[in-house]
C-alpha cells in the first residue's frame, strides 16, 4: 500500500467508528463492534474493512449482514466527511485476530497454571 491508500485507511477507520459509536440505523449491528483497519487498493475502488464484533456467532453473522447492507450510507459518508470524489466498494470482513490472540493467551495461562509453563 501507499501513503495515500494508507492515509486514507486510516481516515476510514476513524470516520467508521464515529459512525458505529453514534449508531446507525440497522438493528443487527451489534454496539460491539470494533473497526480495526481498512486496506484500500491503489486505484481506490475496493476498501476490505477488516472488523471483529463480541458475542455469539449469529450477532456477528447478523452485526457483518448489517454493515454489508448500510455500505452505501457508509460510503456516501465516507465521500462527504472526507471530501473525496471517488470513494471506494466497501468489503466488510470479519477480523478473526482478537478471537485467535484470546484463545492462545488462554491455553497459555492453562499451561501456567498446570506448572508445565514457566
Amino acid at each position: 500500500m501507499g501513503r495515500r491508500t494508507e492515509r486514507l485507511g486510516v481516515q476510514f477507520k476513524e470516520e467508521i467508528s464515529s459512525l458505529l459509536q453514534k449508531g446507525l440505523k440497522d438493528v443487527r449491528i451489534s454496539s460491539l463492534t470494533t473497526i480495526h483497519r481498512v486496506d484500500i487498493t491503489e486505484d481506490l475502488s475496493y476498501a476490505k474493512v477488516f472488523v471483529s464484533v463480541m458475542g455469539s456467532d449469529k450477532e456477528k453473522n447478523d452485526t457483518l449482514i448489517g454493515l454489508r447492507n448500510s455500505a452505501g450510507f457508509i460510503r456516501k459518508h465516507l465521500g462527504k466527511a472526507l471530501k473525496i470524489y471517488k470513494v471506494p466498494e466497501l468489503n466488510f470482513v470479519e477480523d478473526a485476530n482478537l478471537e485467535h490472540a484470546i484463545r492462545i493467551d488462554s491455553i497459555l495461562a492453562e499451561l501456567r497454571a498446570k506448572g508445565d509453563l514457566d
